[in-house]
């Protein structure tokens, strides 16, 4: 005989490394899920300064941290997988999904993210960032926030990295592993270290 609740377990990992899968789930499972979210941003609306839209998805494994005047807000049917880390302040719109491994800090100014937008595995958006001068050592020099912000449909790659103070325009996709330090233009296709315009969306 199979053994029910190890095969719950598993798929409970299964949602959490995969959560796009929660949004299609069969009723017969949606019931469970349901009950079981609640459970976990119940944990995190209470540990948290958080605030959650209606029919999101957070893996148990995720971290994240909101405090006063960092708070962490997710619009409706926000998804955000397993190992992904949030520092806010950060506002992210409707339908927005954080992969596994995704790491994301607002800083002091914040990051927002507009609705639709995909952040694949391993992206690094972090807006704040450390001096380098010559006259002090790396731990003593200053840390600047600008912030970010990424419009609406977005795509984010695996591995990508958004540094602070760049705007990304509205269904703008950043390559797999890209580095973007400057601005992207709505509908562009950015890829490179640091990342260039090398198409546009409309035009493929």
């Amino acid at each position: 005989m199979r053994d029910l609740e190890a095969l719950r377990d598993q798929h409970k990992r299964r949602l959490s490394w995969m959560p796009w899968l929660y949004f299609a789930l069969k009723a017969r499972h949606r019931s469970w899920a349901e009950a079981w979210q609640v459970e976990v941003q119940g944990r995190l609306l209470a540990q948290e300064t958080v605030q959650l839209g209606e029919d999101c998805f957070i893996a148990p494994e995720a971290a994240i941290f909101g405090e006063p005047g960092r708070i962490v807000v997710l619009g409706d049917r926000c998804a955000i997988a397993a190992q992904a880390f949030l520092h806010g302040p950060i506002t992210l719109g409707r339908d927005v999904s954080v992969n596994a491994g995704a790491r994301l800090d607002g800083g002091r100014k914040g990051l927002v993210v507009g609705d639709g937008t995909r952040i694949a595995s391993g992206a690094a958006i972090y807006a704040f960032d450390h001096g380098f001068k010559p006259d002090r050592d790396i731990k003593n020099q200053p840390v600047r926030s600008r912030g970010i912000c990424i419009g609406r449909d977005v795509w984010i790659g695996a591995n990508a990295g958004i540094t602070d103070g760049v705007t990304i325009g509205d269904h703008a996709v950043v390559a797999l592993g890209a580095v973007v330090t400057r601005d992207v233009p709505d509908w562009a296709i950015v890829a490179g270290v640091p990342a260039k315009v090398i198409g546009d969306r409309r035009t493929r």
